[in-house]
């Protein structure tokens, strides 16, 4: 080969290497996978997202968050595993169940070496960042930055602490910023996102404290829907002698919130003004208390809203949103006077259904409506699908990408597993655990601490079970376990809760007082 014609060829290859160099570069840049914003609220109950319907949606409208679900995708079976906020953020940081992450009530804390959706994404080349609540008790890891409230958080001039700062108590510390909670929040966010590396798609966790008791809402919205007359659930004074006894006599009553907001109870007053229900019968009580607390509730989702709105303003302004996967959801359900009750924890339909709207223009077409049952369990295996990273085999979900583009699998499971741990006689709530199915659900409650953290020694509820026809009583209202038409129902969801348990991992055998109070009711 004469000197012309090596370096010819030389050029060439030069050429070609180039090339695959380009194209190994593209690959890795951030246009190839997506970046990920995730929102999630505390207690935000599906009943008071306008497009999920009910008989909210013409009265206090969500039009910023509903705009996902006119763009992306709306699960209308999205479920959580153990409805309190604690346990179930660390669920969707683990892919695990309480009984395999460790978290299994509000009281325990975060183990932070274990592994997390956050350190796979920030090892796979990700910029990780979670502003806000945060609520798991030990410092965050796996994440580039963070900025999050100590223990519940403050609703007016909220601290934050912010990482670098000395991490020793959980609920000390910080910096004051001026503001609202929610209007903070997503500042600290707008910051992040305008200051991060360029170079790297991102993880966002834009965490807020609103709409979680006590309902202080910002004061621009002091006066929204105070001429309104709230409609009433038509549980709000549900007869609940069709319940077993270990629910029936239980929960956060309405009722007993009456006396709270009179500022009966520790001699505080209440945070938006006192409820004087001195001169009224408990049915007046129940009345006047449902009104305060759903528009109390509703002025903090106002501002929710609102800051949702800013966000995805943002991700149009700078060119993000083809390439953003914006998903909106809160860490558990919530109940707004259904059954009489406020609070979470149950298992009942208004707590266990969290709202899940998620847009991603390159695969999810517009007003997409899913149906599958998909868990908090399955959020972490979702992000790392979509960044291309491997789900680990320890993880217990499974992703639901294809899912939210209408092509559900043919082996997706068709019922999930609840458990709730804290059996705690300041919430009122027994412990208990059951099997949803899309038709039915089956729940035993077996009432027992079991000597876990955040629960109370010797406060032993009635054991007792309860069956629900979800198609026939969507509201749960007709406990039908003892009827002799649903025996074979009974007997088939027994079967398959006992194999979800085993699949799961959750073995009631290290619990001895467990396992005889199962041999004597189960059967």
């Amino acid at each position: 080969m004469d000197r012309r014609n090596f370096w010819k060829s030389v050029g060439t290859a030069v050429a070609m290497l180039s090339m695959v160099h380009c194209l190994a570069g593209q690959e890795a840049r951030p246009a190839e996978r997506p970046n990920i914003l995730y929102i999630m609220s505390d207690d935000h109950a599906t009943n008071a997202v306008s497009c999920y319907g009910g008989m909210l949606k013409d009265i206090m409208p969500t039009p910023n968050i509903d705009r996902l679900a006119a763009e992306g995708v709306r699960l209308d079976n999205c479920l959580v595993t153990n409805s309190i906020c604690t346990p179930s953020r660390a669920v969707i940081l683990t892919g695990k169940y309480s009984h395999n992450n460790g978290v299994y009530t509000l009281h325990d804390d975060f183990d932070r070496d274990q592994q997390n959706v956050a350190k796979l994404l920030q090892t796979g080349g990700y910029n990780t960042a979670i502003i806000g609540k945060w609520h798991l008790h030990t410092e965050p890891s796996g994440f580039d930055y963070y900025n999050v409230l100590p223990g519940q958080g403050k609703y007016h001039d909220p601290i934050l602490k912010e990482k670098g700062q000395p991490w020793q108590d959980h609920q000390k510390g910080g910096k004051e910023y001026k503001g609202y909670a929610t209007d903070v929040i997503t500042d600290l966010s707008l910051q992040w996102l305008k200051n991060r590396k360029q170079d790297k798609p991102f993880f966002l966790m834009c965490h807020h404290k609103a709409p979680h008791g006590l309902w202080e809402y910002a004061k621009r919205h002091k006066h929204l829907l105070e001429s309104v007359n709230m409609p009433e659930p038509a549980s709000l004074f549900e007869d609940k002698s069709h319940r077993s006894d270990g629910s029936r006599e239980y929960g956060r009553n309405i009722l007993n919130l009456a006396g709270r907001m009179n500022g009966l109870k520790r001699g505080k007053e209440w945070p938006t003004g006192r409820l004087d229900t001195t001169e009224m019968n408990d049915e007046q009580k129940m009345k006047a208390a449902y009104q305060k607390y759903l528009k109390d509730y509703l002025r903090c989702i106002a501002a929710i809203d609102e800051n949702v709105g800013r966000l995805l303003d943002y991700l149009d302004t700078e060119g993000l949103t083809e390439n953003t996967l914006v998903i909106y959801t809160s860490d558990q359900g919530m109940f707004l006077g259904e059954h009489s009750l406020y609070d979470k924890r149950w298992i009942y339909e208004e707590s266990l259904k969290m709202p899940f709207l998620a847009r991603y223009p390159k695969e999810i077409k517009p007003s997409t409506i899913n149906d599958d049952i998909i868990t908090n369990a399955d959020f972490a295996e979702t992000f790392l699908d979509y960044a291309g990273i491997d789900i680990p085999s320890d993880m217990q979900g499974r992703s639901f990408r294809s899912n939210l583009t209408g092509k559900t699998t043919s082996d997706w499971p068709d019922a999930m597993y609840y458990r709730y741990w804290m059996q705690f006689e300041g919430s009122n709530v027994p412990a208990h655990y059951g099997i949803r199915t899309k038709r039915h659900k089956l729940i035993f409650y077996y009432g027992l601490p079991l000597g876990r953290k955040g629960t109370t020694p010797g406060w032993i509820t009635q054991p007792g079970w309860e069956l629900y026809d979800l198609k026939k009583d969507p509201r749960e209202l007709n406990n039908c376990y003892s009827d002799p038409k649903y025996a074979k129902t009974v007997n088939n969801l027994k079967s398959r809760l006992l194999k979800l348990k085993e699949q799961l991992e959750d073995k009631d055998q290290q619990y001895p007082e467990l396992m005889a109070l199962r041999k004597e009711h189960w059967d």
